[in-house]
């Protein structure tokens, strides 16, 4: 059985860790975090019964996969024991913007160091991850990864080229997707609906017209136009994101997070 060490326990850490015990991956017994100085570390242990560790060397002791999940910036700070403490184990980072050549200076004895983006519906076993790895992962090592990852929801090895657009569409999409759901609920409210009932309205038709898209595998733009009648209803609000050119505001967003995953790989 592996053993999964999180350094971070933060929410993606927290989304992971769930999705594992969810799909009965491991049992919480196999898995160990360490936090910051805050209480997040013994929340995550509190609330799901895995172990919080009491030190770096105690979080690695019996450790095979080390998932580095602590914020970017906080990688230029990292304990320097780690390149030891990781000498031959799996090292998955999870660190938005962080290149491969870069984990790799602090990792350096690690037997293969895989940068992967997943996002938060990862805890309901939802998850979209994007990966790649310093080298092709070995048969073993393709198989922790597949199951840490896979137990998350769908993973897709890319190059790492692409992990910037990936960060962005996949990491980040989550927030701007629920931006949306918020907007859809301000605007029940402001159409006459209770918040509550616009809540739930906004959450379920979201997540019903999300179904169909990927049960009936076909571009949106087709589904978009099954709904819309001719001057109808649809149509009428169609064309107000149009005027407002919503597709582009969509885009700049997903851009300027790709722009600071960049960002952050630069930084130290």
């Amino acid at each position: 059985m592996p053993r999964f060490a999180f350094l971070g326990a933060g929410n993606l850490a927290g989304a992971m860790v769930d999705g594992l015990l969810e799909n009965k991956v491991v049992p919480p017994a196999d898995l160990i975090c360490l936090g910051g100085p805050g209480v997040s570390a013994a929340r995550l242990a509190a609330r799901t019964g895995i172990r919080c560790a009491r030190s770096i060397d105690d979080l690695l002791a019996d450790a095979d996969t080390l998932v580095v999940a602590f914020k970017p910036q906080h990688l230029a700070g990292a304990d320097p024991r780690l390149a030891e403490l990781t000498s031959d184990r799996l090292v998955i980072s999870v660190l938005a913007g962080k290149r491969l050549e870069r984990l790799a200076g602090v990792f350096p004895h690690a037997r293969n160091v895989v940068r992967a983006m997943p996002n938060t519906p990862a805890a309901i076993g939802a998850g979209m991850t994007g990966w790649c790895a310093l080298r092709p992962p070995a048969t073993t090592d393709a198989t922790l990864i597949d199951r840490l990852l896979q137990a998350m929801g769908r993973a897709v090895a890319v190059e790492e080229s692409q992990m910037d657009a990936i960060t962005a569409l996949g990491g980040s999409g989550p927030g701007f997707f629920f931006e949306f759901v918020a907007a859809l609920r301000d605007a029940g409210v402001a159409a006459g609906l209770t918040s509550d009932l616009a809540t739930t309205f906004a959450a379920e038709t979201t997540l019903g017209a999300a179904r169909l898209l990927a049960r009936r595998q076909i571009d949106p733009e087709t589904l978009r136009d099954q709904v819309t009648s001719p001057n109808g209803t649809t149509f009428a609000g169609l064309q107000q994101l149009k005027a407002h050119d919503f597709r582009a505001t969509v885009r700049a967003a997903v851009l300027a997070a790709a722009d600071r995953s960049r960002e952050l790989a630069q930084q130290s």
